[in-house]
Formats: structure tokens, sequence, C-alpha cells
């Protein structure tokens, strides 16, 4: 089976999102920016693994384009916690 880059890329992305949200939750009793980043940064993975499984192009096309907009959301929530230095 090929290897697939998007796939693994993804879920180190997660892997970081987590460690982030971990520390803005544990240093900065910060919760609600860093909800909103877990579920965006951790979302983009799972629209991956979704659309592997896609019922059809159109399918496919539409899952990793959610995926992208999780990415762009969860770009949204970094500059923030960076622009108000919590990280």
């Amino acid at each position: 089976m090929a290897k697939n880059i998007m796939r693994t890329i993804s879920f180190e992305y997660a892997i970081q999102i987590l460690r982030i949200v971990q520390s803005l939750q544990e240093n900065k009793n910060e919760f609600v920016i860093s909800k909103q980043l877990l579920r965006s940064g951790t979302a983009i993975g799972a629209m991956i693994r979704e659309a592997e499984h896609a019922e059809s192009r159109k399918d496919f096309i539409h899952k990793m384009n959610i995926g992208l907009k999780e990415a762009n959301e969860t770009r949204y929530w970094l500059e923030l916690v960076y622009k108000t230095e919590y990280i």
C-alpha cells in the first residue's frame, strides 16, 4: 500500500495542535479558544480520512474542501493566540 503523505502530515499536525491546546489550558488557563483550535485542527485529518473512503469523486472533493476550510479556520485561531501572546 502506498504511503499517503496527506494522511501522515495531517496526523502529525493534529498531534502538534493537541500539544498547543494542552499548553494553553495548563499554562494559560485558556479554554474557549483552545477548544476551537482543537476542533478545527484535528478535523483536518479526520476529513482527509473520510475522503479516502468517499462514495464518489464529488464526495471526495467535498470532504477535501471541508478539510481545507478547517485548515483555514485553524490558521485563524493560531494567528489569534500568537498575536495575543498566548503562545
